[in-house]
């Protein structure tokens, strides 16, 4: 599938062998963003000026990134690249890239001392784009690469995660969402709820009902919709984003994620004063089948 959403670019840099990577989403100039942490261990960088009172209103690319807080560099290669380019905040020195970067904890897959850096983000950022046929990789690509999910009844118990791809559209409005999941939870379609107020989940045996050993781990996401909104209104998609992963995964937000979605508005749509409110209505399905498609 390809990113349907016009000016917005996607590349991804992978190893394989040591099972990490990372992904760049490069957006077009006059593109807005916000977005909400609610996982207990995120590891984030430049998150804070995604608030709404914040002074800067543009983002230029986000960085979704494995290798916990290390990966975090690869931002640097990101920054550069579009540096080079011209792209970025005006100030009187010359122009600052706006990068937001989210990492996740893959380090106990593959080779754990083979974290993304600035190589491998520049790396990213060139790829943006390039496939030949049009199309995103999906699955075990990119930030996707060393993910699992369901790690909290055991790592001998986890199962590949990765990134996952879906697109919602009502009357002109579109909504991709993109999600690298990591999560400490299961992908769940209801049934654990449902258990759980029966009293008949089962925990791992000797754990006892909801005790958790810790984990690392964190589902990253990133909505982009072409409707025309405020950074405040993005924050309100950004959080209909955390509604989806609530609805895909149990349990979601543990202390041990870093569960972090942003939000961004290209501005080539007009839905109209009501459109935030379809758009967040399709950023939770859009979120809630991305990740399920990951896993």
């Amino acid at each position: 599938m390809g990113f349907p959403i016009e000016g917005v670019r996607v590349g991804h840099w992978t190893d394989v062998e040591a099972a990490t990577g990372c992904t760049v989403l490069c957006f077009p100039e006059g593109s807005v963003a916000s977005g909400e942490i609610r996982g207990g261990a995120p590891a984030t960088r430049e998150f804070d000026l995604l608030a709404p009172e914040r002074t800067v209103d543009r983002i230029d690319a986000v960085l979704l990134t494995g290798g916990s807080a290390f990966g975090l560099a690869a931002a640097d290669g990101v920054v550069e690249h579009l540096a080079d380019s011209g792209v970025g905040w005006d100030t009187e020195f010359g122009p600052v890239p706006i990068v937001v970067a989210m990492a996740l904890y893959d380090l106990a897959r593959g080779d754990g001392s083979v974290r993304p850096g600035p190589e491998e983000g520049r790396a990213a950022i060139q790829a943006c784009g390039q496939d030949s046929d049009g199309e995103i990789p999906v699955g075990r690509v990119g930030a996707g690469t060393g993910a699992t999910v369901g790690t909290w009844r055991g790592l001998d118990r986890a199962r590949p995660g990765g990134l996952g791809l879906e697109v919602t559209e009502r009357e002109g409005l579109v909504v991709a969402a993109l999600f690298a999941v990591n999560s400490t939870g299961d992908p769940d379609d209801g049934s654990a709820a449902t258990a759980v107020a029966n009293g008949e989940f089962d925990s791992w045996p000797d754990t006892g009902i909801l005790q958790f050993e810790r984990r690392d781990n964190t589902t990253l996401g990133v909505l982009v919709t072409n409707a025309r909104l405020s950074k405040a209104d993005c924050l309100l998609v950004a959080q209909s984003g955390h509604d989806g992963i609530a609805r895909a995964l149990f349990p979601a937000h543990t202390r041990f994620d870093g569960d972090a979605v942003v939000a961004v508005s290209t501005g080539t749509a007009d839905g109209g004063p009501d459109a935030v409110d379809t758009v967040r209505v399709l950023a939770t399905v859009a979120a809630e089948q991305a990740i399920r498609k990951a896993c």
